[in-house]
């Protein structure tokens, strides 16, 4: 199994260096692109001599999605990876769960394998109560109006098929550039037909940096569910 993971970074120089060095360690095969939407370039510098890391600067905030598109597009093209994985930079997603994970996602012959953070057995930690339950009810109305029989369409720690990955450079990042990808991906994939499943996970909010997620992205969010509800029954009519 070839891997290639894309890491969408915003002002996270105090992680994305670690969790490089950590992935390389736990995947010494791996390829790895970190899509860096910083101001400045602080990044660079420290991750000239961690083998088989790619960095992208880009220079300003343009978005969580089109930050996975584009570390997406470079793997495809300059990796011979069949196995994509995405995960933020903030170590909310914990790297040495991705072992095990890439085993279940090979054994299901799976295109989507989703870290769900509401499934039995999961765990989040260090979420106040407020984000919890904003996050829980915002999964709950995208479940009522997409019908993907998942719990998690916002955790951005997922693995795909490269068939899938395809299929989404091809289709993807026509709503918005932000999370609600997330949920564009999940549409464009299961109502096609791609394998979907999902694995617990321990979820921990970040220790070190601040969240990039602000009030205007939530809003964009909400309305971009609405757009892709209307894509999925787009694609149930080409596909009846």
């Amino acid at each position: 199994m070839n891997v290639a993971i894309t890491i969408p970074a915003y002002n996270e120089k105090d992680n994305v260096v670690k969790l490089a060095i950590e992935l390389s360690q736990i995947l010494n095969n791996a390829q790895i692109v970190i899509v860096d939407d910083s101001m400045e370039d602080s990044i660079s510098s420290k991750i000239n001599n961690i083998p088989n890391v790619k960095h992208i600067f880009r220079g300003k905030k343009l978005g969580r999605g089109s930050a996975v598109l584009e570390g997406f597009t470079s793997l495809i093209k300059t990796s011979k990876a069949d196995v994509f994985v995405e995960m933020d930079a903030d170590y909310s997603h914990n790297p040495n769960e991705l072992k095990e994970n890439l085993i279940l996602f090979n054994e299901k012959k799976l295109d989507l394998l989703i870290s769900s953070r509401y499934l039995k057995g999961s765990k989040i930690i260090n979420w106040p109560l407020s984000r919890r339950i904003f996050s829980f009810l915002a999964n709950k109305l995208a479940r009522f109006l997409l019908k993907v029989p998942i719990s998690d369409y916002t955790n951005g720690y997922r693995i795909y098929s490269k068939t899938a990955v395809t299929h989404i450079l091809n289709n993807c990042g026509k709503i918005g550039d932000g999370f609600i990808i997330l949920s564009e991906i999940l549409v464009e994939l299961y109502f096609n037909n791609y394998e979907i499943d999902e694995t617990k996970t321990k979820f921990i909010n970040r220790v070190r940096g601040e969240s990039s997620v602000n009030f205007n992205e939530i809003i964009n969010s909400f309305l971009g569910l609405l757009k892709i509800y209307k894509l999925k029954n787009k694609i149930k009519r080409n596909s009846s």
